[in-house]
């Protein structure tokens, strides 16, 4: 009889990210300062400034690239970087193996403001996850969020 697996673990990037051209920067400049210059024509120099620095603060976040983080699941609960999330914090779960980007761990969490969590796992430790968690947690079909979707059709 094989003993019990306790925790498996492995590192992935923390987002999935696209590599984006002086070509889409360019766009994104282009956007924001007719959107700047439309907002103090409508005499309204606060909005402006505000969307400028939005733009360029989303030009930096899209520059950089993601860092490498240690994930784990674990008998005691799901472990993301230095931040454990017990299974009494989580409802559901879903294996998404057919995604575009790679298989990845979907949780429904009990919080307000992040209720899913999307996860990339390596294929070699799908079958080891899977069993570990339906011990915990129920499965249930879970799909990322559509916005989600669109920010990454855009190069989010």
């Amino acid at each position: 009889m094989e003993p019990a697996l306790r925790s498996i673990t492995w590192e992935a990037p923390e987002h999935h990210h696209i590599e984006k051209g002086n070509d889409w920067f360019f766009a994104l400049a282009i956007i924001v300062l007719s959107f700047v210059i439309m907002a103090i024509l409508f005499n309204n120099v606060l909005f402006a400034l505000l969307l400028g620095l939005a733009g360029g603060a989303l030009g930096v976040s899209a520059a950089k690239r993601p860092y490498i983080i240690p994930f784990a699941v674990t008998v005691r609960g799901v472990r993301i970087d230095e931040r454990l999330y017990p299974y009494s914090t989580l409802e559901s779960f879903h294996l998404d193996e057919e995604d575009p980007k790679g298989p990845q761990l979907l949780l429904k969490t009990h919080q307000r403001f992040s209720p899913l969590l999307v996860i990339p796992i390596p294929v070699e430790h799908i079958d080891d996850i899977d069993n570990l968690l339906k011990e915990k947690l129920e499965e249930e079909e879970l799909q990322e969020p559509l916005l989600l979707k669109v920010l990454e059709l855009f190069g989010f």
